[in-house]
């Protein structure tokens, strides 16, 4: 089960950003095609019904989306949502023992997954096209009547420092994972609290794709979870405190035993719901500095100085990370610091991104939106998330806002976002390399990074 997108973030820099393509390719999937696919009713009881007919294949996926996740815990709640993500697919009062469980997944013959991420849980199964009633009621009784880690990784320690720097005093609000004491130290008075808050119809969407009949969906929705009773708003009972901004520019090294020198630089970025035209620049400027041939790579690594480095901004509503992560070797790390501060001064200079640049990059962009994710429960994963991160009307617009992109546009994110502001600069690097060049977190500290500073030189 999925549980570290900030992790995933580190090796694999990407952000869940691919739309969907249906049952044919689309040219451009505006906002006005998406309306005519995506079909969406709200019960009285609150729960939102998402569908998508795709006769493809007669396959259906369902889905329940929970606004809940790393971004609802205190640090005494720390992996809480994710402990109690692993619960749903074990018993309940329909079927009593994790066998019962599993023997009626095989009955249905569905493949079940879940996964906690910084802002949202999901649960989902596929199953043949005809199990789609008794699916539901499946998903239904998980959700209603429940009974009852990465640490491996390298830059596990880093991330852990880094988000803590990153996010002062909420480090908890973006780790699923959480801290062994609070994990060894549940009670089940925690876990009905998680229940009783958030696992209610007004904090859910039901998600359903695929070789379905949109009227049977909302029908068979309205009579299997129609009588769940609504709850409290979760956010009103327990709101979600703002992220405080960095009063300046941090640092963090960790010493592995790695063949490299691994560099991360990280801002605090835009918010979905209160600025989402910089989190649609984001993604258009981080696609442009990627693209093979860029000035921004041709400079630093073709040049020998960096052997990769990407640009990133990971899509949330409270506060997602702009990162830019690459290696070197020890011995020019120095180097390659200063001539990434170099490049970051020139990000908003005029024809930083050309107008053509720009263009083929809306155009790629569009293009794996139609052909990137061909499954139906691909589809219902990207509404899902977004649903639960800033709506679904974010979903809707966003090829269409894409196309609007303009110089100008990726200039304000820019200057808003990176030049000048405050960030967190990481370093994981062998403890031998370290001290034969004298790194320290003083030197990293200093923005704009200068070659000719540390204890080495």
């Amino acid at each position: 089960m999925f549980i570290g997108a900030r992790v995933a973030l580190l090796l694999a820099l990407s952000a869940p950003l691919a739309l969907a393509t249906l049952t044919r390719p689309v040219a451009a999937q505006t906002r006005a095609e998406l309306e005519r696919i995506v079909q969406r009713r709200v019960l009285p009881n609150g729960l939102e019904v998402i569908v998508v007919e795709n006769h493809g294949v007669p396959i259906a996926t369902l889905e329940i989306d929970v606004k809940n996740g790393a971004f609802t815990q205190t640090p005494d709640y720390a992996g809480l949502a994710h402990m109690y993500e692993h619960m749903f697919f074990k018993a309940n009062r329909t079927y009593p023992t994790p066998q019962d469980f599993a023997d009626r997944a095989s009955e249905l013959g569905a493949i079940y997954n879940g996964t906690t991420q910084e802002e949202r849980v999901n649960y989902y199964l596929t199953l043949p096209a005809d199990s789609l009633e008794g699916g539901l009621r499946f998903l239904a009784a998980a959700l209603r009547e429940p009974l009852d880690r990465a640490e491996s990784s390298p830059f596990f320690a880093l991330d852990q420092r880094m988000t803590a720097l990153l996010y002062p005093g909420n480090a908890s609000r973006k780790d699923a994972l959480g801290t062994r004491d609070v994990l060894r130290n549940v009670t089940p008075a925690q876990m009905r609290f998680i229940q009783q808050l958030y696992y209610v119809p007004n904090n859910c969407a039901l998600i359903v794709t695929g070789d379905v009949n949109p009227a049977r969906v909302f029908a068979l929705a309205e009579a299997i979870f129609g009588d769940w009773p609504r709850g409290r708003d979760p956010f009103v009972v327990a709101p979600i405190p703002s992220i405080p901004a960095l009063t300046g520019s941090l640092a963090a090294i960790e010493e592995a035993p790695v063949s490299v020198a691994s560099v991360l630089l990280q801002w605090q970025g835009p918010s979905a719901s209160k600025d989402p035209d910089a989190t649609f620049a984001a993604d258009v400027f981080s696609d442009a500095l990627n693209t093979p041939g860029s000035g921004f790579r041709t400079r630093l690594v073709d040049s020998g100085l960096w052997q990769d480095i990407v640009v990133n901004y990971y899509t949330l509503n409270h506060v997602g990370p702009i990162t830019i992560s690459g290696q070197t070797t020890p011995e020019k790390l120095r180097a390659a610091l200063a001539a990434l501060d170099a490049e970051i001064a020139r990000f908003a200079e005029a024809g930083y991104v050309t107008r053509r640049e720009l263009e083929n990059v809306k155009a790629q962009r569009v293009t794996s939106s139609a052909f990137g994710i061909e499954k139906a429960s691909s589809i219902a994963h990207t509404i899902g998330f977004w649903w639960s991160v800033v709506g679904v009307d974010y979903f809707l617009r966003y090829n269409d806002a894409m196309a609007t992109q303009t110089p100008a546009d990726l200039q304000r994110y820019v200057r808003t976002y990176i030049q000048g502001k405050p960030r967190v600069t990481g370093v994981l690097i062998a403890p031998d390399a370290r001290q034969a060049i004298g790194l320290t977190e003083e030197e990293l500290r200093r923005v704009p990074f200068r070659a000719t500073t540390g204890a080495g030189r």
